[in-house]
């Protein structure tokens, strides 16, 4: 065998080896969710269910207010992928296009804010949302997600890609600042733009931490707290229940899965192009 082929062969052999122990947890939670209590709790784990059976989704959608869980994690997300969105999309137009004096530095401050992780700052903020009595509510789950640095960061990388001559040319066209945004440079970013939203589309669909800080009832609580919810509801011996605790993964996990299939071909070049600045 060449050497060509030896080094194809490994790296195919290396990619699958890492192909499967990402996949794995995904296909043990799947064939979890379909296995009978009895099965969960034998000694020796099963690699396919005995029988296949959806008694675990039946009791899960019948026990527990899912579908209340799925639309508070709906309404969340979208507001947090909407206002992170626009102000994600007007910082880096800023920090790319414009000119104003300290600008290099404010966003030194800005990428610094990335290393600040909100377990220093939740006090502060629980603070804060406590005294605009915005526990138990909607908008005290978004307004923390209002701001992301992340996506400031990874658009402005790719904002500075696009030459000053678009924006030039749609301004001569009578495109104000605003239209030239929005109908000229996001347009010519769309790979990174699609990106950072499905990255904040799975970061607030998946929020655990603040949400579990400041929601105590079922009128605003997360899918991710009512997969927590469900694994209490046997006195923490999830063991009992892992079935339903998986099958109530796998709901949850859906809406991501669908979101990365429909626009895995965006992802890859969003990252690419802010990492080439």
């Amino acid at each position: 065998m060449s050497k060509k082929r030896f080094r194809t062969a490994l790296k195919t052999l290396l990619a699958t080896l890492i192909m499967l122990i990402v996949i794995f947890p995904l296909y043990w939670m799947v064939i979890t969710s379909f296995k009978t209590t009895d099965e969960v709790l034998l000694n020796t784990p099963t690699f396919l269910p005995m029988t296949f059976n959806t008694n675990a989704y039946h009791d899960v959608l019948t026990h527990y207010p899912v579908f209340r869980y799925l639309w508070n994690s709906l309404v969340v997300t979208a507001g947090i992928v909407f206002i992170q969105t626009a102000t994600s999309i007007l910082a880096a137009y800023g920090f790319s296009k414009g000119s104003f004096p300290g600008k290099n530095l404010v966003f030194v401050l800005v990428l610094g804010a990335m290393m600040i992780p909100i377990q220093v700052t939740f006090i502060p903020i629980y603070v804060l949302i406590s005294r605009q009595g915005w526990l138990n509510s909607y908008i005290g789950l978004i307004l923390p997600e209002a701001a992301s640095a992340y996506s400031i960061f990874m658009l402005r990388q790719s904002f500075l890609a696009v030459d000053n001559s678009y924006l030039e040319a749609a301004e001569v066209d009578g495109l104000g600042r605003f239209r030239s945004i929005f109908q000229v440079l996001v347009p010519m970013c769309r790979p990174t733009v699609v990106t950072m939203v499905i990255l904040a589309f799975i970061n607030g669909w998946n929020a655990y931490f603040w949400p579990k800080m400041i929601i105590t009832t079922d009128k605003a609580r997360t899918i991710a707290l009512g997969i927590a919810d469900i694994r209490m509801s046997f006195l923490s011996m999830e063991a009992l229940n892992m079935n339903q605790i998986m099958a109530a993964s796998c709901i949850a996990a859906l809406p991501i899965l669908l979101l990365f299939l429909l626009f895995q071909r965006y992802i890859l070049s969003g990252f690419s192009k802010a990492a080439m600045k």
